[in-house]
Order: structure tokens, then C-alpha cells, then sequence
């Protein structure tokens, strides 16, 4: 091989990172409220004290009071800053980002390689990832960011073409696993054409009517970017000072020396908890898939403990199976629905919808393969 090498903890996961946040906002005293939209901010004396939002699975329609309201929506803030103000202008400049997964023959080491120099100007990386490589990623404006964006063809190439000049057996099409893509929020700047030049750095805007908005940033400044929020929420309605105490905040399921739990290491303090479901049933211990780490027992767990609600919340977030293999997701997802029908005391019919829905999303993710 040829290009960088870093060394990189292939275990990271912002699916994981993501749930152990929210975790550890419950444990700090926070109300989550899952699988509901805002659809109005609501005013006092033209300044905005709550927001209307409606339960997607009943349907009813219920009102949040507060004396300040945090938009954090990241690539989608311009729709709720219009909530506030229906003329203002758009800060967010979208970008795309995609990435290919591949078997882990195609990078046999604990090592990452980084690309510095690509024909678009942009950094390119192989990472070890769950006993798979990950490659990526492209910067590719977009007009509007999409709940489940895919990858483009032009993306595709571009990543394997790359990549394949690195390594010592060039992938093809063929051993894609699975190709996605991200979408950030860039912030914009007038005098910056293109988006690999736009800001990084977060932003906090506060409307004349009181909503503040934070976007842009990135993974490794997200406490930072979480304290200058509060901190400018506190100041802005008096609210009472505390001392920030994120700067050496453990999140949920902190543990020392995780990678000696094997399969469950992202679980880290929770992985004990889910071999206990495994001894109360050693069945549900087995691998859903020779070719995916995740068992039964994890599915019980992601519903009972992570407000796991539907097919794809299992197998694209509490677990990564549609971002490591598309097609072996696509094949556990009948006994993946079967497991979450008996924990929710869903009927055959919330299977089969399940199914279709999911089914319906994956082909994002693994249409690549078969260009």
C-alpha cells in the first residue's frame, strides 16, 4: 500500500455515541421525547415561549413551554428558523458526503489509510470499521439535505478509483457492502464558493424573536459546541449560571478497557447488562448473521432500554447492519421484526409493514451494487 497510515480505533461508532448522549441527558434530568415533530413555535408578546409538536404514532398533537427554544437540527435548521420568521434567508449550504464499505481483506490492519491528496483536493480515508473498511468520504454540494441521502454514481466512481490506486487489491463495484452518505450542515459565507471551503466552526444565531439556532460544526467539538449553546441561552433569558460541567463528563456506558468485551465492546458498561439477557436466554446469544457481530439479545436491549421503535431503528441505528452489509440486513430483517413484534406486542401486520418500509430504505444503500 501507499499513502498515509494512521492508527484509528475502529470500534467508534456515532450511531452508539449518539444513543449513550441521549442516555446520559435522562440521567442528567432531561425529557426525551422520541419519534415526535415541531410543526410551530409558539409566542408570547412576539417572542417565542414554546413549540407545538405531534406524536407521529398516535398522532396527538400536544404544547412544550420554555423560555428559550435551542435549535439544533443541523442540516435541516433553516426549516425551523422559517418557523420563526418565514422570510429569512438560508445559512445552510448542504453537503454531501458518501462512503463505501468493503470486506476487511481489502485493509488486513489495525491501521487506517489516509489519501492527502485527491483529484478533488479533499483528504480520502480507508478506516478499519467493525471487521469491515470504511472509504470515503466526497464533498458533493446539494441544493436540499434529504432525510436518507444516497450516494451519488459520480461519488461512487470517485472512491474507487481513488482508493483503488492504494491499495494492494483494488476493490470493484461488485464487493461494495454497502454505499451511504452524510450530509452536513455548512454554514455560509458570501465570499466562499465551494463547500470544502465553508465553515467547520459552529454558529449561534439568536432571531429578533428569541429562537436561538446552532449549526455547522463537527463529532470532535460537539461539547463545545453544546456549552456555547447553553451559555448563550443562559445569558440571553437570565437564567441562573451554573458551571459547565461537559469538559469531563462521562457519557453513558464509560468503561475502562472495552475492547476486552469482545463483540459487545460499544456497549461498554451495558455490555454486562445484555449478557444478562443472553444467560436468562443463551439462544438469543448466537449471531443473527455469520457475517454481522449482533445477536438477539441486542434487539431486546435496543427496544426495552434505547427506544427502539421500528425496523430501521434497530438495524441502521442502535445497530450499524445496514451500513455494513445492505443485502445481510435486508436478509435478518424478518427475524429482526419478529423479536421487536414480541417485545412492542406488535401482530403480523406491524411485521410485514415493517418489512416493506424497511426494505424500501435499504435499496439506498445498496442500489451501487448492482449500477
Amino acid at each position: 500500500m501507499r499513502g498515509g497510515v494512521l492508527y484509528f480505533d475502529g470500534q467508534f461508532d456515532d450511531a452508539r455515541l449518539l444513543i449513550d448522549l441521549t442516555i446520559t441527558a435522562v440521567e442528567r434530568g432531561a425529557t426525551i421525547l422520541n419519534y415526535v415533530g415541531v410543526y410551530q413555535l409558539t409566542r408570547r408578546e412576539n417572542k417565542i415561549d414554546g413549540v407545538k409538536f405531534r406524536d407521529s404514532e398516535t398522532g396527538a398533537e400536544l404544547t412544550a413551554k420554555a423560555k428559550i427554544v435551542v435549535n439544533a437540527t443541523g442540516a435541516f435548521c433553516d426549516a425551523v428558523r422559517r418557523m420563526s420568521d418565514e422570510n429569512v434567508a438560508r445559512i445552510i449550504a448542504p453537503s454531501q458526503g458518501a462512503h463505501l464499505v468493503f470486506d476487511r481483506k481489502f485493509l488486513p490492519s489495525e491501521n487506517a489509510l489516509m489519501i492527502p491528496k485527491t483529484s478533488d483536493g479533499r483528504v480520502l480515508f480507508a478506516i478499519p470499521w467493525h471487521e469491515k473498511i470504511i472509504v470515503g468520504t466526497t464533498d458533493t454540494p446539494i441544493e436540499n439535505a434529504a432525510l436518507e441521502p444516497k450516494a451519488l454514481e459520480r461519488e461512487i466512481e470517485f472512491i474507487l478509483q481513488t482508493v483503488g490506486e492504494y491499495l494492494d487489491e483494488p476493490p470493484q463495484r461488485k464487493d461494495i457492502l454497502s454505499a451511504f452518505a452524510g450530509v452536513r450542515p455548512l454554514v455560509k459565507h458570501a465570499k466562499m464558493k465551494n463547500t470544502a471551503a465553508r465553515a467547520r466552526d459552529h454558529t449561534i444565531e439568536i432571531d429578533d424573536a428569541g429562537l436561538l439556532t446552532i449549526t455547522g460544526g463537527k463529532w470532535t467539538t460537539y461539547r463545545r459546541m453544546a456549552e456555547d449553546a447553553i451559555n448563550q441561552a443562559i445569558k440571553t433569558v437570565n437564567l441562573p449560571a451554573r458551571n459547565c460541567a461537559t469538559k469531563d463528563l462521562k457519557i453513558h456506558g464509560f468503561c475502562k478497557d472495552a475492547e476486552k468485551l469482545g463483540d459487545l465492546a460499544i456497549y461498554g458498561a451495558d455490555a454486562e447488562k445484555i449478557r444478562e439477557l443472553i444467560e436468562e436466554n443463551p439462544s438469543a446469544g448466537g449471531k443473527l448473521h455469520a457475517d454481522l457481530p449482533y445477536c438477539a439479545a441486542e434487539i431486546v436491549w435496543a427496544v426495552r432500554f434505547e427506544m427502539a421503535r421500528t425496523l430501521e431503528d434497530v438495524l441502521a441505528r442502535r445497530t450499524r447492519a445496514l451500513f455494513l452489509n445492505a443485502r445481510v440486513a435486508i436478509e435478518i430483517a424478518p427475524r429482526v421484526a419478529e423479536i421487536m413484534a414480541r417485545e412492542l406486542g406488535k401482530d403480523t401486520i406491524w411485521i410485514d409493514g415493517q418489512i416493506e418500509k424497511f426494505n424500501e430504505t435499504a435499496k439506498n444503500y445498496f442500489f451501487a451494487l448492482s449500477s
